[in-house]
C-alpha cells in the first residue's frame, strides 16, 4: 500500500521498503563488480555550485532551495495566520546559499573540483534523496522527493564512453532476467544550453538515454563530455576530465517491479532470486 498526498509525497510500507533495498543491492553489486567505491554526500548542495553548472539557466522549473526562516518575522507572521499554517510566507525567508539537488551526481563533481586524477580517472557510487519541482506528481512514478542511485565515471573520454556501454549492457541484461520489456530511448529534456556547441554535438552523440518500461523511465545513462571537468577544473592525466553516469530512480523500480509481478512480495522474491 502506498499512502500519497497531492504534493508528490509518498510513504513506502514495509514490503515496498524491502523491495527498494533489494533492488538497490543489485545496483550496488554492479558497483562492486566494477570496483567502484561508494560515497555518501551531504543532503544539500551549494547554490553557487549548481549555478556553476548552468543549472538555474537550464532547469529553472525544477529548482528548490533550502532556506533559513527568520524567527522574529516568522513569529509575527504566524500570529496573524490561521493555524495550522498552510504555507510559509516568503517574507520570513532568508536568502539561501543551499539547494535541494535534483540529481545525485552534482555533489561528486563539486567534491572533485580542482583535483588532478590519475590518467585513467576514477569512479564513484552514491545514493541521494533528490527533489524536483514538477508540474504534476503521480504516486511512485513521479515524486517531489525520491531516491536516486548513481554510478559515475570521471576520467578520459574513452573510459567515460566505455562506462556507458557497459552500463547499458548490464541494465538490459538485468531487465531481461526480470522479464521487463525495456526500451532505450533518447531523452528529450535538455542538459546544455540549446545554443551551445555542446548542445549541437548532442545531435551526433546523445547526452542522455533512458531505460523505459511501459512508458516510464526507470533509469538512464548520461554523457556530459568535458562539461563538468571544465566547470570544476578536474583533470584526468593531462586533459580535462569527461564524465558519464548510470542513474536509477529507486521508487520507480519499486512501482515497475510491483506491476510486473502483481505484488510486492512476488517482486521481492524475484529480485532476491537474481543470479
Amino acid at each position: 500500500m502506498t499512502i500519497a498526498t497531492d504534493n508528490g509525497l509518498s510513504v513506502l510500507d514495509g514490503g515496498q521498503l524491502r523491495l527498494l533495498r533489494a533492488i538497490d543491492a543489485v545496483f550496488l553489486r554492479f558497483a562492486d563488480r566494477w570496483d567502484v567505491p561508494e560515497f555518501r554526500y551531504p543532503h544539500l548542495v551549494r547554490s553557487q555550485d549548481l549555478d556553476k553548472f548552468d543549472y538555474y539557466d537550464n532547469f529553472p522549473h525544477l529548482g528548490l532551495a533550502a532556506t533559513r526562516l527568520d524567527p522574529a518575522r516568522l513569529g509575527a507572521a504566524l500570529s496573524e495566520s490561521q493555524r495550522p499554517v498552510d504555507r510559509i510566507p516568503t517574507e520570513v525567508m532568508e536568502p539561501s546559499g543551499f539547494a535541494l539537488p535534483s540529481a545525485a551526481c552534482y555533489a561528486i563533481y563539486a567534491d572533485l573540483a580542482g583535483s588532478t586524477l590519475p590518467a585513467d580517472g576514477t569512479m564513484r557510487c552514491t545514493v541521494a534523496t533528490c527533489f524536483r519541482n514538477e508540474d504534476h506528481y503521480d504516486g511512485l512514478q513521479r515524486l517531489h522527493g525520491f531516491s536516486m542511485r548513481e554510478i559515475v565515471c570521471i576520467g578520459p573520454e574513452d573510459r567515460a564512453k566505455q562506462h556507458l556501454e557497459r552500463a547499458k549492457e548490464a541494465v538490459t541484461a538485468l531487465c531481461a532476467e526480470l522479464g521487463l520489456e525495456v526500451k532505450l530511448a533518447v531523452a528529450t529534456d535538455p542538459f546544455f544550453d540549446k545554443n551551445s556547441g555542446k548542445a549541437k554535438m548532442q545531435k551526433l552523440f546523445p547526452v542522455k538515454e533512458e531505460f523505459v518500461v511501459d512508458g516510464l523511465a526507470i533509469g538512464s545513462v548520461n554523457y556530459h563530455r568535458n562539461f563538468f571537468g571544465e566547470r570544476c577544473a578536474i583533470q584526468a592525466g593531462g586533459d580535462t576530465a569527461h564524465t558519464s553516469c548510470l542513474a536509477f530512480g529507486l521508487e520507480r523500480w519499486v512501482h515497475t517491479l510491483t506491476e510486473r509481478f502483481g505484488g510486492t512480495e512476488a517482486a521481492l522474491s524475484a529480485v532476491e532470486g537474481l543470479s
